[in-house]
């Protein structure tokens, strides 16, 4: 009987391997903590969410932050693409590298049907790459999982909200968010 190991990829290696044309747009692939992950496809409820946060958070935090959508960042060992990624405003519009932990402010994931691996998977590399603010919109339940104080062991305050509450993001204590704003009606 022979023991298999799978094989981890370094972020350097991931970025050779869509140089090579050796995964594509086409994929819908993401790197986290070195393995090569199929992304979920996108139901309408999803999307919708996706597309109504955006707009919100661009209205909101305009010039402020840029507001990036379902567009990788890079982590230590991670390449993922979060639905939304509230990140400092670069001179170069990210056009040199993707945004980092320092320069991320707020990570959101919508989760319609990828809940385990938003709340269970990510958040773990979320908290080890010291992202402070992390929520999960989760659809189905109408409720935010917000997820801050992160350690290597994974975050440390985990609150669950209604769609009714309101919170402000750590980056932007005077300004509020109401939740209903961010779920479809």
């Amino acid at each position: 009987m022979t023991a298999t190991q799978n094989r981890l990829w370094t972020i350097e290696e991931y970025h050779r391997m869509i140089d090579a044309g050796i995964l594509t747009p086409e994929d819908k692939v993401e790197l986290l903590d070195g393995r090569i992950i199929q992304m979920s496809p996108q139901k309408p409820p999803h999307a919708g969410t996706t597309q109504r946060v955006d707009r919100y958070l661009q209205d909101l935090l305009r010039n402020r932050a840029e507001i990036r959508v379902q567009l990788p960042i890079t982590l230590a060992t991670s390449e993922p693409e979060p639905d939304i990624a509230v990140v400092r405003i670069d001179a170069a519009a990210y056009g040199d590298h993707h945004p980092t932990s320092s320069e991320i402010l707020l990570l959101i994931e919508v989760s319609y049907s990828t809940f385990d691996i938003d709340f269970n998977e990510k958040s773990l590399i979320y908290a080890r790459a010291n992202i402070a603010d992390y929520w999960i919109l989760d659809v189905l339940e109408r409720q935010v999982y917000i997820l801050r104080q992160p350690t290597e062991s994974g975050y440390q305050e985990v609150v669950v909200l209604s769609q009714d509450a309101v919170i402000a993001p750590l980056a932007f204590p005077e300004i509020t968010i109401p939740f209903a704003e961010l779920f479809l009606p």
